[in-house]
């Protein structure tokens, strides 16, 4: 996944014409850290590469989404047909349909192993965002709010406040969440 992830920033950074130290520096992060994430040296966590993306401007889901064009008024998806739009770091979020523009919801599958961490910085994007625990503990961070949640248990708030999500529990948790406007 390391490699996949490298290539792609790679070729998603010569198309918009930027040099490794001019994402590095419109981002603010080290030059090394985006050459160490093309050649594969390192993965990012889903809040850095989120970071990094911001800079290009590129969403996760457009970043990750194939580029054919989908399936025109496609309602109903199979399991095998969900886009993995992230992966690594024990965690997995598999979106309902693709990353057309102008779709003003996003609903994924996510899937935490245990002690998969959404990372450090928190994330933070406009609009909305909910979901509701299907197996196994999150803990949910919003600003300086934290609770951890259980099968059965959800939560929904403006995501402009900082937030993180962590498995503090010892098995995969598994949730169903909607982000709206998309933000990955």
């Amino acid at each position: 996944m390391d490699q996949e992830v490298g290539f792609r920033l790679r070729l998603v950074r010569l198309r918009h014409q930027l040099s490794q130290r001019a994402l590095a520096k419109r981002v603010g992060v080290a030059h090394a850290t985006i050459s160490l994430i093309e050649s594969g040296q390192t993965s990012p966590s889903v809040s850095a590469l989120k970071r990094i993306l911001a800079g290009i401007p590129m969403t996760l889901a457009e970043f990750f989404s194939d580029e054919l064009p989908p399936v025109a008024n496609q309602v109903f998806y199979r399991a095998s047909e969900l886009t993995e739009i992230s992966g690594g770091d024990g965690i997995s979020y598999r979106q309902i349909g693709s990353a057309r523009a102008g779709h003003v919801l996003q609903i994924l599958f996510e899937r935490y192993e245990a002690n998969a961490d959404t990372g450090l910085v928190m994330l933070r994007h406009e609009g909305e965002e909910g979901g509701i625990i299907l197996t196994g503990q999150l803990e949910v961070t919003v600003g300086t709010a934290t609770r951890v949640l259980s099968a059965g248990d959800a939560y929904y708030f403006n995501s402009r406040e900082p937030h993180r999500f962590r498995n503090v529990g010892t098995v995969l948790c598994t949730l169903v969440s909607s982000v709206s406007p998309p933000s990955f």
